[in-house]
């Protein structure tokens, strides 16, 4: 039997971070990888193949939509089998060159193909052999949920996995879900110029985010052709000769939208199901992610969670990879590191982005029964309007007994870069005297933040440009 210091389940970001950690302790180290290849979702099947066709639609759309008099371009052609073949050479070079590349790199790290679960306290199995440590990370992520929908295993359906590396553009889609995946995707495919139809449980898109964001946003949507489609409960998918059918529910009131394709964005399930985790004493919630404290270690004092399959409240590649380092060192070390969740960002790639951090009007209502909070239009900030892209919002959310900002909210194009400055603000506690007395560059988009500090105390209608 084969002996480690710590055994990581997992070959996604979490476990990586995870294992480049425990190799910088010395620690003997055994990465267990099943299912997804190295680098897990974000590198496969998630963050850089979806960005990656997410900008291939941007530069598809601002070409022949970008409102700027005098200019004319034409767009001669588009491949969409070339620019998917694109993706996915650049998928593998990243896959080679951030993960395969830097695990031979780590001496104390031996990776084992396979797929693993707990057979006592101390052990795993993986492909018959059994391996033993200590102490445990697991890491296994989640997979996108499958509906309970009538007839849709024999109807057939795409999830974000293989929307990715489709043969064929489809002419129609059909989305179901209108979180970050629904909605990353119908954009893309409405810009590559499939007709998208996307069902939402709902009363709203992106139900984190504050209305007013939401509400521009599906206007920006259903502009660009997307059709969406609120409180509306998915009931029944089945065939009609070449196009997939799904019968929803509106009000009391059953509707119908064909496609050629089903894609399915209605969350994700942790992989918890082969771990075997009731021989180890580890607790899992209803909805079968692994329970963590805020050091992520489980109801099993040796053994820890991270990333996709815990219940951790954020679950961002960026906070899987910063909850695998802490957990490697928390449970080689004995240390305490946890992850303060409220000022963790988390951004929507759609064009307009949205981005938030902190707490937001809804949740001090809720909490409070009031807030303290500021929406303001992008037709207030100079760079927009240069850019021809006024149609962002930045909400703005201030304590209700003092001049702390405790949370952001951006619509805007590159939000998710904007989001960056409004997480150091929440991060470090700063007050609206500390954003009004800033001086960011002129002509940016991050003066939006200023300028929505500004309207707290002024009327920023009566302002110059550059104040």
């Amino acid at each position: 039997m084969k002996t480690f210091d710590l055994i990581i389940i997992g070959g996604g970001a979490g476990a990586f971070a995870a294992a480049i950690r425990a190799n910088e302790f010395g620690a003997k180290t055994a990465l267990i990888n099943a299912g997804l290849p190295l680098g897990g979702t974000c590198v496969n099947v998630g963050c850089v193949p979806s960005k990656t066709l997410l900008w291939a639609g941007e530069t598809l759309h601002h070409a022949k939509h970008h409102d700027i008099p005098g200019i004319k371009l034409e767009v001669k052609s588009f491949d969409f089998q070339k620019v998917v073949q694109d993706e996915l050479a650049l998928v593998e070079k990243l896959r080679t060159e951030k993960y395969e590349k830097v695990l031979k790199s780590l001496d104390h790290v031996t990776l084992v193909e396979g797929k693993a679960k707990f057979i006592s306290k101390n052990e795993v199995e993986v492909n018959g052999e059994k391996l033993s440590a200590e102490k445990f990370i697991i890491a296994t992520g989640s997979t996108a949920n499958v509906p309970l929908i009538e007839g849709i295993q024999e109807t057939g359906f795409v999830t974000h996995i293989e929307a990715l590396k489709m043969d064929k553009q489809p002419k129609e889609l059909i989305v179901i879900g209108a979180g970050p995946v629904g909605l990353e995707f119908a954009q893309m495919f409405a810009r590559f110029g499939t007709k998208v139809t996307v069902l939402q449980r709902g009363p709203s898109i992106l139900p984190q985010v504050e209305k007013a964001l939401t509400d521009r946003l599906t206007e920006v949507l259903e502009k660009e052709g997307v059709t969406i489609i609120t409180n509306a409960e998915t009931t029944k998918a089945y065939k009609e000769g070449d196009k997939k059918v799904v019968m929803f529910n509106v009000d009391g009131k059953d509707q119908t939208v064909q496609g050629d394709e089903i894609l399915l964005a209605a969350g994700k399930t942790a992989n918890t199901q082969t771990l075997n985790l009731e021989t180890v004493d580890v607790e899992m919630n209803e909805r079968k992610s692994v329970v963590v404290t805020e050091t992520l270690q489980t109801t099993n004092p040796n053994i820890y969670a991270v990333g996709d399959v815990t219940n951790a409240p954020a679950r961002y590649e960026t906070t899987a990879g910063r909850e695998g380092t802490l957990a490697a060192e928390n449970i080689l070390k004995g240390t305490t590191l946890s992850i303060d969740y409220d000022t963790v960002p988390f951004t929507v790639f759609t064009d307009p982005q949205v981005a938030g951090v902190g707490t937001s009007e809804s949740r001090q209502m809720k909490e409070q029964g009031v807030c303290n909070c500021r929406t303001i239009s992008f037709e207030h900030v100079p760079k927009a309007i240069v850019m021809r892209r006024t149609e962002g919002f930045i909400h703005m959310a201030v304590d209700t007994k003092s001049p702390k900002i405790v949370g952001i909210q951006i619509l805007a194009p590159n939000a998710g870069e904007l989001i960056a400055t409004a997480m150091m603000i929440v991060k470090n506690g700063n007050t609206i005297d500390d954003v009004v007395n800033s001086l960011p560059m002129f002509p940016t988009l991050s003066e939006s933040i200023k300028i929505a500090a500004l309207s707290f105390t002024k009327d920023i209608t009566k302002l110059s440009c550059c104040v």
